[in-house]
């Protein structure tokens, strides 16, 4: 299993000469991460890795061999992977390959409170037949019979700031040099928003 992490820095496009045509691409400064810490299933009950990225400004007491790292993320392994990661292993782009397919997650653009229109898409009501500044209201929320609102109905309410994940992005380029990742089309959060990127081949 392939993972990193990462620091979105934003979009732009990159022209494909074989297709002709503009390409999207997200730009994401990814590592390098260091193996804090794996659990393996005899010991703790489960297997995983955890990388740090991201060192911190000031340390009272450091651990020796790894450091002490701002951001600290946990991922499941498979129990025959256990063995590819050791403590104080650095883990670099170059993992990565052109053309390689990935996995990115992240959390979403925070929108606040929004209604139903913008946080479930609903087309709006009638802008005739004698209605009048209600376009964009839920209309009904329920029928007579329970008397109450059923649990998990659409309404308007808090939206975005939260994880999500795209599968399947394709790596456009890699530059070794500076840390950073072309990847295709678009990834969640704002820029310098934290991100992670994973291949499970």
């Amino acid at each position: 299993m392939k993972l990193i992490l990462g620091k979105k820095m934003g979009m732009m496009q990159v022209f494909d000469s074989e297709a002709g045509k503009a390409v999207p691409v997200s730009l994401v400064e990814a590592g390098p991460v260091v193996v804090t810490a794996v659990k393996t299933v005899e010991k703790h009950g489960y297997a995983a890795v955890q990388i740090g990225f991201g060192k911190k400004k000031s340390v009272k007491k450091p651990q020796k061999k790894i450091g002490s790292f701002r951001i600290l993320r946990e991922f499941r392994i498979n129990q025959n992977q256990e063995s590819d990661f050791k403590i104080g292993d650095e883990i670099k782009i170059d993992i990565f390959k052109k053309g390689e397919k990935v996995d990115v997650a992240g959390v979403s653009k925070g929108r606040g409170f929004t209604g139903v229109v913008k946080r479930h898409g609903f087309a709006g009501g009638p802008k005739s037949h004698g209605q009048k500044h209600r376009l964009r209201a839920p209309g009904s929320i329920g029928a007579t019979t329970p008397q109450r609102v059923v649990k998990g109905k659409k309404m308007a309410g808090h939206f975005g700031a939260q994880r999500v994940s795209v599968r399947g992005l394709e790596v456009i380029e890699i530059n070794q040099d500076k840390n950073i990742v072309f990847l295709k089309g678009a990834i969640p959060g704002y820029n310098s928003s934290l991100v992670e990127i994973s291949s499970k081949k």
